[in-house]
């Protein structure tokens, strides 16, 4: 490798893994690795997790990448899952484990954002996590100098500025939908404002990497920190969406389908409306049950990821066997943090390929029903690019677009929102400007959907009945009524 040649590394604090990738100056990606990691779930309905066990992924993670391509690295990008929040002390420091988005504990303090909000409120974002730690941790409120969105914690780990970006306040439910913090609106919840971070655009150089963090990387000391975004933004970004109309669906722990806007969009309910990574807009349909519930059928039937993917797809769909992956509540469309999930409708000839087939389907149709919304909303959506960890498989992407109705161009980098925020990072240091961004659209692999090419080749003829499209009708039924059910057993 030329030695004057520069690199950007790009770190993304996933759910369930931690992801680094760094791209050369063409915005090609030289290497990359990955480390997952479990939550910790200490009572029903909690999701944390120690800050250190991300320290030590990043530690893992950055030993995998070769050291000449590390030499070379001149800047650094954060992308973190969005919601959840760090407390730590003056000097940054952690001073309880990470909650996170998945997190349900703050439920019942939802009745503090009356409806209509800016954008919808969901018990896992930091606003109600942070009500729920005022009143129920004294002692760690009371030594809290911050409270710092995920990938805003490691980047001060690393030696970073203490700041946030507005890609990831807006989305707190304590800030304007622009990503500013509505100071009042958090005196009036009773939490210190003191606890949250200036502002920092996304690419803005945001601190260098300290000596210490150097030397645990394997990385130059004193290279730019950007201030970075919230992972789905990064992986917009990574992606090369256009900055208006383009769309979007990612598949990792949780799945989001979104639409880019240059202006302000409306608000909708069951959607939220977000900046970008670049300073513009974003419209999204938010899931909370993909990896997540596909990781836990899998767990249930004893598979191994080759296995499952195997025998669920040589498995014959169904007629009467269902499964609603709704193992943490949903967010888009339904706004329903109660709703709950499993298989309905199974019979004694089912294998464990036939349940593994309606689970996959389960989370397709999950994210139909998000995507739904968006369409409902006046967007259009026949094609969308597909990005995100949970997207590499071709058999699962074919359902994908068979399922979401559209043609899918799936995203020839599989770390797109690693491949996003390392772009941040060449913004930090100056070496590429917005205007360059456009021009560093990774390639795609088309993914056709049958129904939408037989739609477009005769727009007029009657949509025809297909066992797919019955098999979501009853998806949405089922998911209807068992939502009725499970609101008349509450206590």
């Amino acid at each position: 490798m030329n030695p004057l040649q520069a690199r950007f590394l790009g770190i993304d604090l996933g759910t369930g893994s931690l992801k680094v990738a760094i791209i050369d100056e063409a915005g090609v990606e030289r290497a990359a690795a990955s480390v997952p990691y479990a939550l910790d779930t200490p009572q029903p309905g909690w999701a944390e997790i120690p800050v250190a066990r991300w320290w030590d992924a990043l530690c893992a993670a950055c030993a995998h990448l070769d050291a000449g391509e590390r030499a070379a690295v001149r800047a650094i990008g954060f992308s973190g899952q969005m919601h959840g929040v760090v407390l730590t002390d003056e000097a940054g420091h952690a001073l309880r484990p990470a909650m996170l988005w998945p997190d349900t504990r703050a439920h019942a303090l939802l009745d503090a954002w009356p409806e209509p909000q800016p954008n919808p409120v969901a018990p896992g974002m930091a606003g109600p996590l942070l009500r729920w730690v005022s009143l129920n941790e004294a002692a760690v409120a009371q030594r809290t100098r911050w409270a710092l969105q995920p990938k805003d914690w490691l980047r001060v780990a690393l030696g970073g500025a203490i700041v946030a970006d507005p890609s990831d306040a807006c989305a707190t439910a304590l800030a304007a939908p622009d990503g500013a913090w509505d100071l009042q609106w958090i005196e009036r919840l009773g939490l210190p404002t003191r606890w949250f971070a200036p502002l920092a655009a996304s690419g803005e150089a945001s601190g260098t990497l300290s000596s210490a963090a150097a030397e645990a990387l394997g990385l130059n000391a004193g290279i730019v920190l950007a201030a970075g975004a919230g992972d789905t933004p990064c992986a917009a970004l990574g992606s090369g969406l256009a900055p208006d109309g383009d769309a979007l669906i990612t598949t990792g722990t949780g799945g989001q389908i979104l639409v880019t806007a240059r202006d302000q969009p409306p608000a909708r309910r069951g959607l939220h409306r977000y900046r970008s990574a670049s300073g513009g807009w974003y419209t999204m349909a938010a899931m909370q049950n993909v990896g997540v519930a596909l990781e836990a059928a899998r767990g249930w039937l004893s598979y191994d990821w080759p296995r499952a993917y195997e025998e669920a797809f040589g498995a014959e769909p169904s007629a009467t066997l269902a499964f609603l992956p709704y193992l943490s509540g949903e967010r888009s469309p339904w706004l329903d943090p109660a709703a709950r999930g499993g298989w309905l409708g199974a019979g004694l000839g089912d294998t464990r390929g036939t349940l593994m087939r309606a689970a996959f389907e389960g989370v397709a149709f999950a994210l139909r029903a998000g995507l739904d919304a968006i369409r409902e909303s006046g967007a259009p959506i026949a094609r969308l690019k597909l990005a995100g960890g949970g997207s590499v498989d071709a058999r699962w992407r074919q359902l994908l677009a068979d399922v979401l109705d559209a043609e899918l161009d799936a995203i020839d980098c599989p770390n797109a929102a690693a491949r996003g925020a390392a772009m941040l990072g060449a913004l930090a240091c100056g070496h590429w400007q917005e205007a360059d961004l456009a021009a560093l659209a990774p390639t795609a692999t088309r993914v056709a959907s049958p129904r939408r090419a037989a739609a477009l080749a005769a727009p007029l003829a009657a949509p025809l009945a297909s066992p797919l499209a019955s098999r979501y009708a009853r998806f949405i039924d089922l998911y209807g009524r068992t939502r009725t059910w499970f609101a008349a057993a509450q206590p």
